[in-house]
């Protein structure tokens, strides 16, 4: 591809001013090379908006913003876009993920996939789908009267995988050109990338934040839940609880049936537990057979109430050991009030252990206050 100003330095040197009509055969000349001027123009357009696309996906993991760029690329590249909207795709459901209109609205699609619309059938078939008449064709038939225009469907694919659905929509009827299909290809690209690169960041983090034998946030995750709820707590003035638990009799389940029986043990559980707490609570494993729970907006009456559901939820639970005899546990725990035990969540988790500390030691199978500090 010759750059723009070669393509005039060539025309100058060969139409050197050596007679009266070289101006004129120098216009001549340019004048015919107009088409080869414009597709220039437009290449360097291209490559300046993938430019910049490329560095926002090495700059950010953040997928709505790269999304917005994609969309924005389209409707200032793409002749008549009236607007574009790019929809995810996984588990064969797709979510909204973008929109771009002719008037600068950002995050409103015009509609929402039909189940035997446009994007479904590309997300499906994972091929591209052109319209070049909205009102004479099928997929169409039951559209309002005020759609019309053509609209082509790409499917975002990573490898062979459909991530996503970008539609992109305009005023005028008839087919796209392969500059604007080549185009749309390379966007489409970008934005299946970018998905694909959030997917694996958020599972990574989920992942650094789980815990892999029952799936409940880990320590790391409590962490960062209790420094949250007490920046939160602190700004709005609420109290809430911290209660840390810990089985009774299971170490005698890995001692006598093994670690496999005992991992099963506590994904049942745990997992029944985090089933009866609130959304609006945080349960994590704190390590081997304990639990953290924090009680947003709680005071200590609401933590004793929790405490005993958390018993009988324990004490309901049937399961067969190997042998035959029926699983029997119970469950101790102590309980840290925030600001009262203390305001750093070191100290409410250390107040709490301690009060867990000597229920396990004195009186097995219930929830004991923290005491309060000196």
């Amino acid at each position: 591809m010759l750059p723009l100003l070669d393509v005039l330095l060539s025309a100058q040197a060969q139409f050197a001013p050596e007679s009266e009509n070289s101006a004129a055969e120098l216009a001549d000349q340019l004048i015919e090379n107009r088409p080869l001027l414009s597709l220039l123009k437009q290449q360097t357009e291209e490559l300046e908006a993938l430019r910049r696309l490329s560095l926002n996906l090495t700059s950010s993991l953040e997928l709505s913003a790269v999304l917005d760029m994609v969309v924005a690329e389209v409707m200032r590249l793409i002749y008549k876009a009236n607007d574009v909207n790019i929809f995810l795709y996984k588990d064969k459901r797709l979510s909204f993920g973008v929109a771009f209109d002719l008037d600068g609205t950002r995050n409103a699609p015009w509609a929402f996939p039909r189940s035997n619309g446009l994007t479904y059938t590309v997300a499906r078939r994972g091929e591209v789908v052109v319209v070049e008449n909205m009102r004479e064709h099928p997929l169409y038939a039951a559209a309002p009267p005020y759609w019309s225009g053509s609209i082509i469907g790409i499917p975002l694919k990573f490898g062979d995988t459909v991530v996503g659905v970008m539609n992109l929509s305009r005023q005028i009827t008839g087919g796209f050109s392969p500059a604007e299909l080549r185009l749309l290809k390379l966007l489409s690209d970008q934005a299946a990338v970018a998905i694909s690169n959030a997917s694996l960041h958020q599972l990574i983090s989920r992942q650094a934040h789980s815990d892999m034998l029952t799936g409940l946030p880990n320590r790391r995750a409590l962490d960062a839940r209790l420094e949250a709820e007490i920046l939160s707590a602190r700004q709005k003035s609420y109290s809430f609880a911290v209660i840390m638990m810990d089985l009774d009799g299971f170490k005698s389940i890995n001692d006598a049936y093994g670690h496999l029986v005992g991992d099963r043990v506590l994904q049942i559980v745990f997992n029944r537990i985090a089933r009866h707490t609130r959304q609006t609570d945080f349960l994590a494993r704190y390590g081997g057979d304990e639990l953290t729970l924090i009680l947003t907006r709680s005071d200590i009456s609401t933590a004793k109430t929790v405490a005993k559901k958390v018993s009988e939820i324990v004490d309901a639970i049937r399961y067969k050991l190997p042998n035959g005899r029926k699983l029997e546990l119970g469950i101790s725990g102590g309980i840290a009030l925030y600001p009262i035990h203390g305001e750093a969540g070191s100290d409410l988790l250390r107040a709490a252990d301690a009060a867990l500390y000597y229920a396990k030691e004195h009186c097995q199978g219930t929830f004991q206050i923290a005491a309060m500090s000196d």
